[in-house]
């Protein structure tokens, strides 16, 4: 993690793409056609993302909290899901793009968690951007999955932060430097908990249907103009960059 930021995009985005069913709801439609929309705006960004360098992209697609929603509606999102995992997953393919899933599958069905597996193994090689989809993920899940495995390995009684935070779900990988949240709510909602320490927090009225291009754009210009301080003083930071 370096100390301050110098204007090169950032390595990692995390997003939780909230709105569709308000965007729907808005226009008259059913919420399934706010999360088709959803879907579309998902393929944009992610494209996007992968122009503008950026080496890892996370989404919050489904959360450990979202079995809670409607039956039908929770259904829906599944057959939304199954039809990503063909077509798109393919494209992301063809566009060097890595898939990897994170998050805890056992309630998901079979032919799910096969087509999951299938997607990462498809990818595995691919270098251009790491794509995370976060589903039935939870940060309160990641991190009390974390200390299970260290626990069944015996070593948890003697962990630090680092030996932890290498077992979590993003634990390969350098922390999110920007989260972005669309559809107005100004809370994490148990994302990336461990995560988030000192990510930069960026959060939108634009419910993410409406969030395309320019608005990703805009957030990443915020993010340069950020000073990163990581518990240092503006004036050590200074010092650092004039060295």
């Amino acid at each position: 993690m370096t100390e301050s930021y110098t204007g090169a995009p950032p390595a990692h985005i995390a997003i939780i793409m909230d709105g569709n069913g308000r965007w729907a709801k808005s226009r008259g439609m059913m919420r399934h056609a706010g999360h088709k929309a959803g879907l579309d705006t998902a393929r944009t960004i992610i494209e996007h993302c992968a122009e503008r360098k950026v080496g890892n992209l996370t989404l919050f697609t489904f959360s450990s909290e979202n079995w809670q929603r409607p039956e039908n509606e929770v259904g829906l999102l599944m057959e939304l899901f199954l039809l990503a995992l063909g077509k798109d997953v393919r494209d992301l393919h063809k566009n060097g793009i890595r898939v990897r899933f994170i998050g805890d599958r056992a309630a998901f069905s079979a032919k799910l968690q096969a087509g999951m597996a299938e997607a990462e193994a498809l990818t595995a090689d691919n270098p251009r951007m790491l794509l995370n989809i976060a589903a039935g993920y939870g940060g309160r899940w990641d991190i009390l999955d974390a200390a299970r495995r260290l626990a069944a390995a015996g070593t948890l009684q003697d962990a630090d932060e680092v030996t932890l935070g290498s077992v979590m779900a993003l634990g390969d990988g350098p922390d999110p430097d920007l989260f972005i949240r669309t559809g107005g709510e100004r809370r994490i909602s148990n994302f990336l908990l461990w995560n988030l320490a000192y990510t930069e927090l960026y959060f939108t009225d634009a419910l993410w249907p409406d969030f395309g291009k320019p608005e990703l754009d805009e957030a990443i210009a915020w993010f340069q103009a950020r000073q990163r301080r990581f518990g240092k003083t503006g004036e050590q930071v200074e010092e650092r960059e004039r060295a």
